[in-house]
Parts: C-alpha cells; structure tokens; sequence
C-alpha cells in the first residue's frame, strides 16, 4: 500500500468516525443527561426508597402548551411540600378543544437544574403520547418521589423550592423536533 493510499483511507476512516459520533450524539448526550441528572432532567425509579426524612422540599407545578396543540393542560394543584423520600401524587388535567382528535407529547424538567438527579418519577404521562378525543379530558397522574441522597449533598443546601415543568407538544411535528432539539442542546447554568 502506497503512502497516497494510506492517507486517503486514514481520512476515509476518520470522516467516517466523526459521521459516526454526530448521529450516536444525541442518543448519548440524552442517556447522559437521563443518568446525571444534567440540565434538569428528571431519574425514573420503580418505587419509593424505605427512607423517609424530615426534610420537606415545597414542590411547584407548571403547565404549557405548544401553540400549535390546542389543549388546555394544567396542574390539578399548583404547589404541595412533601418529605425527602416519601412517594408523592399529584396530577394533571389535559383537555382537547379541537375538534379533531389529537397526540400530544410531553417535555419535561425541573429548576433549579441541579436538582434533577435527585427526582425520580415512578409514574408520569410523559413516558408515552397521550391521545385526546374532540372534547376529551383526562387526569394524568405523576408519582414521583425526592431522592434523600439530596440531605448529604451540600451543594444542595440552599435548596428549599423545586419546580416541576411539562410541555406538551403535537406529536410527530417539527415543532415537537425543534423543542426537544433545543432542548437537548439548551446550556445549562
């Protein structure tokens, strides 16, 4: 192999690397940010820990929706405060006013972002599309629980507040792509 051979397949490998890198990255940097805790992103768990503190953290419930899904979405209480550790409901209230059934999908975070590694959903309506009916409404559940680890982490000290947040967005739509596009690539503080 010539040397004028070995520096075009060298080249070829490399492109073929970084072609490689860019489309695994989005799929990367959503597993990161799902195990981390970056950027606000919420844990899953599958049940509550055995430990609960005395600790309260006073939760705040936010809603919106995309422009172009017309539902009304919003809390079915707009704040509660609950234990670290102990499992907590709340819900939702999604309405479709149109007059054609309609899928909605919804992004999630909390604020502050640095809290996100220590809540851990056990049940939420973001894990799947929601379809409405003209007119229909639906309750939607969210369990979730705030992981006691938060207590030892001093960087979380001054935590006393955190905000939990949905969008819901049309399913299948650009819209819905750019949100979880700048979603993914948002900075965080």
């Amino acid at each position: 192999m010539n040397k004028n051979t070995k520096t075009l397949l060298s080249v070829f490998i490399a492109v073929a690397a970084m072609v490689g890198l860019a489309f695994a990255s989005v799929p990367l940097y959503t597993l990161f940010c799902q195990v981390t805790g970056f950027g606000g992103t919420t844990q899953t768990a599958s049940s509550a820990p055995d430990v609960i503190l005395d600790r309260e953290i006073r939760v705040f419930f936010n809603a919106d929706v995309s422009p172009n899904l017309n539902w009304e979405f919003k809390p079915e209480q707009h704040e509660i405060v609950t234990q670290l550790g102990k499992q907590t409901l709340v819900s939702y209230r999604a309405k479709n006013i149109s007059n054609n059934t309609l899928t909605g999908t919804a992004l999630y975070n909390v604020a502050p972002p640095k809290t996100g590694k220590y809540f851990h959903k056990i049940e939420c309506f973001c894990f799947a599309e929601q379809s409405l009916a003209p007119g229909e409404e639906m309750i939607m559940p969210v369990v979730f629980y705030i992981d006691p680890e938060l207590d030892q982490d001093r960087g979380m000290e001054d935590v006393t507040t955190i905000t939990l947040s949905y969008t819901f967005f049309e399913s299948n739509t650009k819209t819905l792509d750019e949100a979880m596009e700048d979603f993914y690539n948002a900075p965080v503080n």
